[in-house]
Order: C-alpha cells, then structure tokens, then sequence
C-alpha cells in the first residue's frame, strides 16, 4: 500500500495530535486513520499473564463491537491482544510504530498489520519510510498512543516498563487513565495496582465499564441502527452486547423463526447489521 505523508497544518491531521506537547509536525499512515468515533488506547506488559490477556482481549473485544476505535502500539503481548480483540469483533483498530512504515516491527506482527489495514483500521508512524526501530523511538511514540486517545487502559503491567512512560504522558495529555486490578502478588499487576492507588480509576465490572465508554443507548440511537419495530430492537441489542452468533441470537431474541428471519433480512437491508461469513452477525 501506498504510505501517506500529511503535514500538521493539512485538515486530516488527527485534531488530537495537533496541540499535544511536543506535537509531531507531519505523519506517516498506512489504510485508514480517521477518528470520527470514541477512541481507547489500550496498553500493557509485553510478556502478559493469561488474565491480562483475557482481560486485554475481552475489553476490546467489546468496546470495538460499539463502535470504540482501538489504538494500541503493535507490540508483542497486550499490545497484540487488543489489536486482535477489535479485529475479532470486526471493529477498527489504529496501531502506532516507532520506525518507518516500510517495515513492521515486530516482524512476527506483519500479519496483524495486515489484518488491521483489510479491516478498515490503519498504522501511524511519525518517521519517514527507511528509519530503523530503536529503544528511543518508540519511547517517543508513547506520546502518540495516548494523545490519539479520550481514555487510556492499561490492563497488565509492572511498576518499571515504558507502560509508564505512555500514562505520564496521558496525564500531561489530560486524558483519563484506567487500570484493571490485579493479584497483588503478581509482578505484572504491581503497575496497575500502583496507578490505582495513585488515583487512576479502577475497572472492577468490565460490562459496567463499556456501558460508561459506549453507552448502548447512544449506539442503538444513531440513524444507522434506528430500529423500526420491537423485534429489531431486540435483535440489535442482542448484537450490540456482543452476541454474534445467528444462532444465539435466534434463541435469545424468542422469535418465531419465520418472524426471526425476516427481520434479519430487514436489517440487513437497511444496513444495520452485515454478515461475517459461518452465521456470524455485526452492527
């Protein structure tokens, strides 16, 4: 793909990188980078623990399947995790690299890169094509991570890493800062632990804290899923909590299956919902 070259003084520029300290003055971006929607970076531990990845993967899972555009940094571990949650719920994600965007780092992540830009999400990087990965760079582009946000996660990490270096930022950045607690005797909670305890709002009830991010009300009012009968408001709500499967839905719903069906059919049509291939279903 073509990689983009904009300067901070043309209209696509991310508005929200505009008046960060130390804003960058021009851009590099695979695929797409608008951000006409919500928008969570999520980061973490590059060597997570089962609960951070299940943690990592279901919140982003969830809040990409409201609409919530997913920013992370493409690295191993958490990063990775919440690049892939956004992609299995067929949402946007918007991945952030230290080098230049002829080359994917990490190598082992060219495939997610792809899939993130098929998946209508895109990749930034404020260094020209040929620039190599170094420690420094990516410590400087923590500051894009949470500058693209409104609200900043970190789902698992230790006291000392560059997950740090990103929430500094995001407080000078003015953005809210959440963390998921964890065992306190685990190494890789003892960052979370610590933010909460400094004062950064915990997630105790994951479904609680979706519903704050992306109210399904707000979702379920927007003219693109308007639901014109009870039975498609009960199917799209079905959806919109993240049930996918036409089956389930089917159960769930507890409509005639000839009522079932041809209210899919009606919202498909309209646009409301589209097929994911296997019976799988998405707003």
């Amino acid at each position: 793909m073509k990689i983009n070259n904009i300067s901070s003084s043309t209209p696509v520029f991310p508005e929200r990188l505009r008046n960060i300290p130390s804003a960058p003055k021009e851009l590099y971006y695979l695929g797409n980078i608008s951000l006409d929607a919500p928008v969570v970076s999520i980061i973490g531990t590059r060597k997570p623990t089962p609960y951070g990845s299940a943690v990592t993967f279901e919140i982003a899972e969830k809040l990409a399947s409201r609409g919530v555009v997913i920013v992370s940094g493409l690295a191993l571990g958490i990063d990775g995790i919440a690049h892939q949650g956004a992609l299995k719920a067929r949402g946007r994600t918007i991945a952030v690299q230290g080098n230049g965007l002829d080359m994917i780092t990490p190598r082992t992540h060219r495939q997610l890169a792809i899939d993130i830009l098929e998946c209508n999400g895109g990749i930034i990087s404020e260094h020209p094509p040929g620039t190599p990965a170094s420690h420094y760079s990516f410590v400087v582009r923590n500051r894009l991570v949470s500058g693209l946000c409104d609200a900043l996660i970190v789902t698992e990490a230790a006291t000392k890493s560059g997950t740090m270096n990103t929430v500094m930022h995001a407080l000078e950045q003015g953005r809210e800062v959440f963390a998921v607690p964890g065992n306190i005797t685990s190494p890789m909670s003892a960052g979370c632990n610590r933010l909460i305890e400094q004062g950064a709002t915990p997630i105790v009830d994951i479904d609680a804290f979706i519903e704050r991010i992306a109210p399904k009300q707000a979702l379920l009012s927007s003219p693109l899923l308007q639901a014109y009968s009870e039975d498609e408001k009960c199917i799209l709500e079905l959806i919109s909590n993240g049930i996918s499967d036409g089956d389930q839905i089917a159960v769930q719903s507890g409509l005639k299956p000839e009522v079932f069906q041809r209210t899919m059919t009606m919202l498909e049509l309209s646009g409301a919902i589209s097929p994911l291939g296997a019976n799988q279903w998405k707003l």
